[in-house]
C-alpha cells in the first residue's frame, strides 16, 4: 500500500511531466512516416538500427510481460506513477517497478549498446518518457557538479522533450528523429512502440551518429 502523501507527489509529478513546456530553440524533429511492411526511403545504416530496434523493442515486452502477476501487478506498472528522489537537478524519480528495470532490462541495453561504435545510447523508456534504467555509461554516481552529472548521471528522469514525448508515444511501427540532446550533442533517435498485452506501454530509443544521408 503506497502512503497517501507519496501518492500525492507520485501525481503531482505525473502532472508536472506532461505540463512541461519544449525548450527554446529545440529543433523539430525530423518525422519518417512508416508502416510495418515498408522501409522504403531508408538508408543501410536505418535499417539495420531498426532491425536493433524492433528486436530490443520484443525482448523488453517479453521481460514486461512476466513481471506481470510475478513481481509487479499489472495495474502497477500502468499506473505511471512517480516517486521524487530528494535533492536531485534535473529532478529524478522512482517507481514501483524501476528496480526490477535495473535488474532485468540493464542487460538488454548493455547488449544493445555493444552492437556498434556509433550507438550513444539505447534505453525504454515509459509513455510519459521516464526513463527507469539508463546505460551504465550515464548511471555514474551523483557528484553534486550539476554539469557533471547532466552528462553522466541521466537515469531515473522523465525526458518529456518534444523529441522524447514523441519517441514514447508514438504507437506507429517506428519513428526517426533528429534533434540536439541537452548535453549539446546532434544525433538521430530511433524509436519503436512497446506493448505489453496489447496496451501501449512506452517504447524503446536508440540514440546515433548517422553517418549516411537518405
Amino acid at each position: 500500500m503506497v502512503p497517501m502523501s507519496r501518492m500525492r507527489f507520485a501525481i503531482l509529478s505525473l502532472s508536472l511531466a506532461a505540463a512541461s513546456p519544449v525548450a527554446a530553440g529545440e529543433a523539430r524533429p525530423q518525422v519518417i512516416p512508416a508502416t510495418v511492411t515498408s522501409t522504403e526511403g531508408l538508408s543501410s545504416q536505418e535499417r539495420e538500427m531498426l532491425d536493433l530496434a524492433v528486436r530490443f523493442a520484443a525482448r523488453c515486452a517479453a521481460v514486461l510481460d512476466g513481471w506481470i502477476d510475478k513481481e509487479v501487478a499489472q495495474e502497477r506498472l500502468f499506473s505511471f506513477l512517480y516517486y521524487p528522489v530528494p535533492a536531485t537537478d534535473p529532478p529524478k524519480f522512482t517507481t514501483d517497478w524501476d528496480r526490477l528495470s535495473d535488474r532485468d532490462i540493464l542487460p538488454i541495453e548493455e547488449s544493445v549498446l555493444a552492437k556498434s561504435p556509433l550507438i550513444q545510447f539505447a534505453v525504454m523508456v515509459d509513455r510519459n518518457g521516464y526513463l527507469p534504467t539508463h546505460n551504465q555509461r550515464y548511471s555514474q554516481p551523483l557528484t553534486g557538479n550539476l554539469a557533471n552529472d547532466l552528462v553522466n548521471n541521466r537515469t531515473k528522469r522523465i525526458f518529456n522533450d518534444r523529441t522524447g514525448l514523441a519517441a514514447a508515444r508514438n504507437e506507429a511501427p517506428f519513428l526517426i528523429q533528429r534533434y540536439q540532446r541537452d548535453t549539446g550533442e546532434t544525433m538521430a533517435d530511433l524509436s519503436v512502440p512497446i506493448f505489453v498485452r496489447g496496451v501501449h506501454w512506452g517504447a524503446v530509443r536508440i540514440g546515433y551518429r548517422a553517418v549516411e544521408a537518405r
